[in-house]
Protein backbone atom coordinates (compact mmCIF):
# COMPACT_ATOMS: atom_id res chain seq x y z
CA UNK A 1 0.00 0.00 0.00
CA UNK A 2 1.61 3.85 -1.04
CA UNK A 3 0.55 5.42 1.85
CA UNK A 4 0.60 2.96 4.87
CA UNK A 5 4.11 3.84 6.41
CA UNK A 6 3.15 7.54 6.48
CA UNK A 7 -0.12 6.62 8.76
CA UNK A 8 1.87 4.18 11.11
CA UNK A 9 4.26 6.84 11.12
CA UNK A 10 1.57 9.17 12.20
CA UNK A 11 0.35 7.64 14.76
CA UNK A 12 3.96 6.37 16.14
CA UNK A 13 3.98 9.87 16.62
CA UNK A 14 1.42 9.93 19.03
CA UNK A 15 2.25 6.77 20.81
CA UNK A 16 6.13 8.38 21.16
CA UNK A 17 4.53 12.29 21.78
CA UNK A 18 7.11 13.22 18.93
CA UNK A 19 5.32 15.97 16.59
CA UNK A 20 8.59 16.47 14.64
CA UNK A 21 6.82 13.81 11.83
CA UNK A 22 3.64 16.08 11.34
CA UNK A 23 4.98 18.52 9.02
CA UNK A 24 6.33 15.15 6.84
CA UNK A 25 2.52 13.64 7.42
CA UNK A 26 0.33 17.01 6.87
CA UNK A 27 0.04 19.22 3.70
CA UNK A 28 -0.16 23.08 4.83
CA UNK A 29 -3.79 23.18 4.37
CA UNK A 30 -4.86 19.85 5.68
CA UNK A 31 -8.31 19.79 7.38
CA UNK A 32 -8.47 17.42 9.90
CA UNK A 33 -12.58 16.53 11.74
CA UNK A 34 -12.13 14.33 14.66
CA UNK A 35 -14.90 12.18 15.63
CA UNK A 36 -15.94 13.98 18.18
CA UNK A 37 -16.23 17.24 16.46
CA UNK A 38 -13.36 18.97 16.90
CA UNK A 39 -11.81 19.80 13.91
CA UNK A 40 -8.42 21.71 12.89
CA UNK A 41 -7.39 23.51 9.92
CA UNK A 42 -3.77 23.71 8.71
CA UNK A 43 -0.33 22.20 9.59
CA UNK A 44 0.16 24.72 12.67
CA UNK A 45 -3.40 24.16 14.41
CA UNK A 46 -2.53 20.33 14.36
CA UNK A 47 0.94 20.89 15.70
CA UNK A 48 -0.51 23.35 18.24
CA UNK A 49 -3.32 20.15 18.92
CA UNK A 50 -1.01 17.18 18.84
CA UNK A 51 1.22 19.40 21.74
CA UNK A 52 -1.57 20.59 23.54
CA UNK A 53 -3.17 17.37 24.23
CA UNK A 54 -0.12 15.57 24.72
CA UNK A 55 0.72 17.98 28.09
CA UNK A 56 -2.68 16.63 29.16
CA UNK A 57 -2.45 13.11 28.02
CA UNK A 58 -1.04 9.81 26.89
CA UNK A 59 -2.09 7.62 24.08
CA UNK A 60 -1.25 3.76 25.07
CA UNK A 61 -2.69 2.23 22.22
CA UNK A 62 -3.16 2.90 18.45
CA UNK A 63 -3.89 -0.32 16.25
CA UNK A 64 -4.74 -0.75 12.66
CA UNK A 65 -6.76 -3.50 12.14
CA UNK A 66 -7.28 -2.94 8.26
CA UNK A 67 -6.77 -0.62 5.30
CA UNK A 68 -8.49 0.18 2.23
CA UNK A 69 -7.04 2.14 -0.16
CA UNK A 70 -8.01 3.54 -3.88
CA UNK A 71 -6.41 6.05 -5.49
CA UNK A 72 -5.19 8.58 -3.08
CA UNK A 73 -7.74 7.96 -1.05
CA UNK A 74 -7.12 5.36 2.64
CA UNK A 75 -9.23 4.08 4.42
CA UNK A 76 -8.19 2.92 8.32
CA UNK A 77 -9.77 0.84 10.50
CA UNK A 78 -8.38 1.01 13.98
CA UNK A 79 -8.36 1.02 17.62
CA UNK A 80 -7.26 3.50 20.17
CA UNK A 81 -6.75 4.07 23.74
CA UNK A 82 -5.68 6.70 26.02
CA UNK A 83 -5.44 8.18 29.18
CA UNK A 84 -6.15 11.62 29.10
CA UNK A 85 -6.89 13.62 32.36
CA UNK A 86 -6.44 10.86 34.70
CA UNK A 87 -9.20 8.57 32.94
CA UNK A 88 -8.40 5.55 30.55
CA UNK A 89 -10.72 4.99 27.56
CA UNK A 90 -10.52 3.40 24.31
CA UNK A 91 -12.72 2.70 21.00
CA UNK A 92 -12.56 1.67 17.58
CA UNK A 93 -13.01 4.09 14.61
CA UNK A 94 -11.98 4.49 10.80
CA UNK A 95 -10.17 7.21 9.04
CA UNK A 96 -11.08 8.71 5.83
CA UNK A 97 -7.94 10.30 4.29
CA UNK A 98 -7.04 11.42 1.07
CA UNK A 99 -3.68 12.53 0.21
CA UNK A 100 -2.17 14.71 -2.47
CA UNK A 101 0.18 14.74 -5.41
CA UNK A 102 3.19 15.19 -2.69
CA UNK A 103 1.91 11.69 -0.24
CA UNK A 104 1.01 14.46 2.46
CA UNK A 105 -3.03 14.15 4.13
CA UNK A 106 -4.85 17.05 2.59
CA UNK A 107 -8.16 15.70 4.61
CA UNK A 108 -8.97 13.09 7.53
CA UNK A 109 -12.44 12.52 8.67
CA UNK A 110 -12.47 10.35 12.05
CA UNK A 111 -15.50 8.19 12.54
CA UNK A 112 -15.88 6.14 16.26
CA UNK A 113 -17.72 3.59 17.62
CA UNK A 114 -17.88 1.87 21.04
CA UNK A 115 -15.71 -1.00 20.87
CA UNK A 116 -18.54 -2.88 23.71
CA UNK A 117 -20.86 -5.06 21.55
CA UNK A 118 -24.33 -6.36 22.62
CA UNK A 119 -26.21 -8.33 21.11
CA UNK A 120 -30.23 -7.30 20.90
CA UNK A 121 -31.38 -10.30 19.62
CA UNK A 122 -29.40 -13.20 21.12
CA UNK A 123 -25.96 -14.61 19.20
CA UNK A 124 -26.60 -16.61 16.35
Amino acid sequence: MKYFDTIENYFSAWLSKDGEVLPMVFADDVIYSECYGPEYRGLNQIQRWFSDWNQRGTVLQWDIKNMIESGSTLCVEWYFRCEFDGCVDGFDGVSWIEFDEAGKIVSLREFQSKPEHHYPYGQP
